[in-house]
């Protein structure tokens, strides 16, 4: 069932992203934040429900113990919010998932077993498809630019600032999944269900910090009622999130890449509803990550 449920994370964290661009405004300073209490209030609502829905004995202490993996999801994701406001059309989604790579080079060092010529060919497949996918965006993106006439907008360079946010993204996001699969996978340190409602409470105070410095320290209008991409990104992501857990908990160093492949979803979620098309090259990469989740499916038929 990893399998499922990671394709599941990866299709809804795919269209999150779609609604996080949407709601990322470039002459908002605060958008990053605002996003920030929509996803964190939002996590807060569905862990008391699934608490109380299943009747879950909650240790608030699990919040402490599961504070490292929560740490690293939630900075990377802020981070990677900022990041929506230099880098735009989707180029900043492949980028960010490459930390798939990152956590399972990180498990597979540390925690080494025997993995099929499927499952590596999968995941080298995967990885190299929406590095690549970054890149052909990149210059897809440079070149209409140009056609236009137009003087480059140094956020839409491939500079320092504007790379550094989804580069740092993947980095400390591949960490938090390398400590979740630790967690949750082969260590076993806290059941699925707890560290679910400790990462999305831990999220919810976080969101309850920012409403606070956002709207009485800044004075920045803000209504939860108003925010409509961004509260549809929220539910897109804690749905995901939801997913993500037990696909870590059954298979954390195939499911890692497999997830890290929702880039890909955003870039043809982007093109549908913003009407841009795609080029055959861009088309062919997305063939190839395609071909990546398929043989890593195929690996867990064949070992089930």
């Amino acid at each position: 069932m990893w399998f499922i449920f990671a394709i599941i994370t990866a299709i809804a964290w795919g269209a999150a992203n779609l609604f996080y661009k949407k709601g990322s405004n470039v002459e908002e300073k605060y958008t990053h934040l605002k996003i920030v209490i929509m996803v964190g209030f939002v996590m807060g609502i569905h862990a008391t429900a699934y608490m109380l829905i299943k009747d879950i004995t909650f240790d608030p202490f699990d919040m402490v113990r599961y504070f490292p993996v929560s740490f690293m999801y939630i900075l990377s994701m802020t981070i990677g919010y900022i990041g929506l406001r230099y880098i735009e059309l989707s180029i900043a989604a492949p980028v960010q998932n490459s930390a798939g790579a990152v956590s399972a080079i990180l498990l597979f060092i540390f925690f080494p077993r025997e993995m099929s010529m499927i499952d590596i060919a999968g995941i080298i497949i995967v990885t190299i498809g929406v590095i690549t996918l970054a890149v052909y965006e990149k210059q897809a993106e440079t070149y209409a630019l140009k056609r236009q006439n137009e003087m480059i907008d140094p956020k839409y360079q491939l500079s320092f600032l504007a790379i550094t946010f989804p580069i740092l993204y993947a980095l400390i996001d591949g960490i938090g999944t390398f400590l979740d699969g630790v967690y949750l996978d082969e260590l076993t340190l806290i059941p699925e269900d707890n560290a679910l409602i400790a990462y999305e409470y831990t999220f919810f105070i976080v969101a309850v910090l920012a409403f606070i410095y956002v709207r009485f320290i800044k004075k920045e209008k803000y209504s939860l009622f108003k925010e409509k991409d961004r509260g549809t990104a929220a539910i897109l992501e804690t749905t995901g999130q939801f997913f993500y857990v037990f696909a870590i908990a059954g298979n954390a160093i195939i499911a890692a890449p497999l997830i890290a492949a929702h880039g890909i979803f955003s870039v043809i979620l982007s093109r549908i509803f913003l009407k841009e098309v795609l080029s055959t090259r861009q088309y062919v990469m997305i063939g190839v990550v395609m071909f990546g989740i398929i043989l890593l499916g195929l690996s867990e038929g064949l070992a089930e």
